[in-house]
């Protein structure tokens, strides 16, 4: 980080004393040891901060994500950053848009799109979803000691009973007689750094999570990363008493007062070593370089075209002159989001011996940007009718959530 940005950021941070943890916690480890052993402990070599981000918008806290991961030396210092978004969908790396949200009910609800840059399935966010970032170098990525802090805070505080599962997410059963996921978690492994971040729903708006990762578009067939739906639940339907300001400042602590290279409690004593909570302001002021990362997370050939290779296939049924109907396949491959040709498979009874049943159509729309729309105004044009060939099941999605 440059010189007079650490200045800044030096100025306001802020270590405060946290009260005296709690009796009875089968959960967190109780830990103290000597002065003389203290010294010998390569975990006081590294400090730690909590940063909260003041943004709420999708692309600027992606960006600067990735702004700590490019620029930041975490050697003697791991970061957690903690932010929240406005109603957004989330794609992962290697995923393609158009088979993992509902784009016309996101458009029409102004619910942006957003591609992050670690893999994993697509996630619905809303300010009732906290997102915590966990940074370090990559020879000390972590994911089980991170997921750890989470369940021993909600433990700590709340007396929530959560598990990591063998997929690395966190789960709750409860009284619920059947295990539930709290959250979703990817990494971004690189050299020097990496980071992990995951999800945590507090209070998220279900209905709308239903309507906006509800697939609406058929016939893809495509390499990319699929998501896996997978059962949710709030943190409010496990206890109400949760309020997403106490469970930040639950967060914020486990965080610090967990000894670095092992999940042990080092209790107050660490605590006071730490560099402690800071809100942050993510412009390019503190952050020199970020706009131009908000530029390209905000982008169409970031979000829609690094989308990986796939075609959209329709089948069709055409009326002749002579009352028959003849069907056909339409199809259109798309590369970098880009339609690259538009084929139609001609049945065999209207193929000449001067033509192949593969036929290039419509040459004016190769090079445009593929949308939902393409296709139905292509099929219009033409003069077809879509033919369904199956019907998916109607599924509940309220309470699921999309996971790799």
């Amino acid at each position: 980080m440059h010189n007079s940005k650490m200045s800044l950021i030096n100025k306001f941070m802020i270590v405060v004393k946290r009260k005296a943890p709690y009796n009875n916690l089968h959960h967190v480890y109780k830990y103290s040891t000597s002065f003389n052993e203290r010294q010998g402990d390569p975990n006081n070599s590294i400090t730690k901060s909590v940063f909260i981000s003041q943004s709420t918008d999708v692309f600027t806290n992606l960006a600067l994500e990735d702004w700590f991961y490019k620029n930041y030396n975490f050697t003697n210092h791991h970061i957690l950053l903690l932010w929240r978004n406005d109603p957004c969908i989330v794609i992962g790396r290697h995923q393609n848009p158009w088979l993992e949200h509902n784009s016309q009910v996101a458009e029409k609800r102004g619910i942006a799109l957003a591609r992050r840059n670690s893999g994993g399935g697509t996630v619905y966010h809303d300010n009732g979803n906290l997102n915590l970032s966990f940074f370090t170098p990559r020879e000390r990525y972590n994911r089980k000691y991170n997921l750890g802090i989470i369940t021993r805070a909600l433990y700590r505080e709340w007396g929530i009973e959560a598990d990591i599962n063998k997929r690395e997410d966190i789960v709750v059963e409860e009284k619920f007689k059947a295990p539930f996921y709290i959250s979703g978690t990817a990494a971004k492994l690189g050299r020097p750094n990496a980071y992990h971040h995951c999800t945590l729903l507090v209070n998220v708006n279900k209905t709308a999570l239903s309507l906006a990762l509800e697939r609406k578009e058929d016939g893809i067939e495509t390499n990319a990363t699929a998501s896996t739906r997978s059962p949710i639940k709030n943190l409010i339907d496990v206890n109400s008493h949760i309020r997403m300001d106490k469970l930040i400042n639950a967060l914020g602590w486990e965080f610090l007062r967990t000894k670095a290279f092992v999940l042990e409690d080092g209790g107050q004593d660490l605590i006071q070593r730490q560099k402690g909570f800071q809100y942050i302001n993510p412009t390019e002021d503190w952050f020199p370089g970020l706009d131009k990362l908000v530029s390209e997370f905000r982008s169409w050939e970031w979000n829609y075209g690094k989308t990986p290779k796939f075609t959209v296939t329709r089948v069709l049924d055409v009326p002749t002159e002579d009352n028959k109907i003849h069907r056909f396949n339409l199809a259109l491959e798309i590369q970098n989001g880009i339609i690259e040709e538009i084929k139609m498979r001609l049945p065999a009874s209207l193929v000449s011996h001067d033509f192949s049943e593969d036929a290039s159509v419509i040459t004016n729309l190769r090079g445009t940007r593929y949308d939902h729309q393409v296709m139905e105004n292509i099929i219009a044009t033409i003069g077809c009718k879509t033919v369904t060939l199956s019907t998916s099941q109607n599924v509940d999605k309220s309470n699921m959530i999309a996971t790799q």
